[in-house]
């Protein structure tokens, strides 16, 4: 029997990426962000979200990859991914949500060495599609213990 994880995906810059979907809280349209002074610069603000305060972090800046060109279709289909790092929320501002896919772990390749934006380090794998490569996050690497702890201050 194969083992198959459900993914999340979305458009950030020219690239497809997935993050296990049991680590997504919710997928919201974008919101006013209210800006943090001496936030790190990938952390966009911060958003209430039912009485809750969410730290919003901007992959776009953290990576340096380029924002996606949107058309008003892509606008409505942009927002924020809700993530759940070890109990603590967090937001990540997408180009363009795409949908849930199931993938078998079979498929799961290691990274390639020269993926564009995103370091290895963040990689847990990639599975080759139609349309190119969906590059599957490891959330809980994306941040260091030391910048969740930054980000988790900016809360108060």
């Amino acid at each position: 029997m194969s083992e198959q994880s459900q993914l999340v995906t979305f458009q950030l810059g020219e690239e497809l990426y997935g993050i296990n979907i049991m680590d997504v809280k919710e997928i919201v349209r974008v919101q006013d962000i209210r800006a943090i002074p001496n936030a790190p610069a990938y952390v966009e603000g911060i958003f209430n979200l039912r009485s809750e305060i969410i730290p919003i972090i901007n992959l776009h800046k953290r990576f340096h990859i380029k924002r996606a060109f949107s058309s008003e279709e892509d606008e409505l289909l942009s927002g924020f991914i809700i993530i759940d790092i070890d109990g603590m929320k967090l937001g990540v501002i997408i180009d363009r949500v795409s949908r849930v896919v199931t993938v078998e772990k079979d498929d799961i390749q290691p990274p390639p060495q020269m993926l564009s934006g995103i370091g290895a380090e963040y990689i847990q794998g990639v599975v080759r599609q139609e349309e190119g490569y969906l590059i599957i996050l490891n959330i809980r690497d994306l941040f260091n213990p030391k910048e969740l702890q930054k980000i988790a201050d900016l809360r108060r």
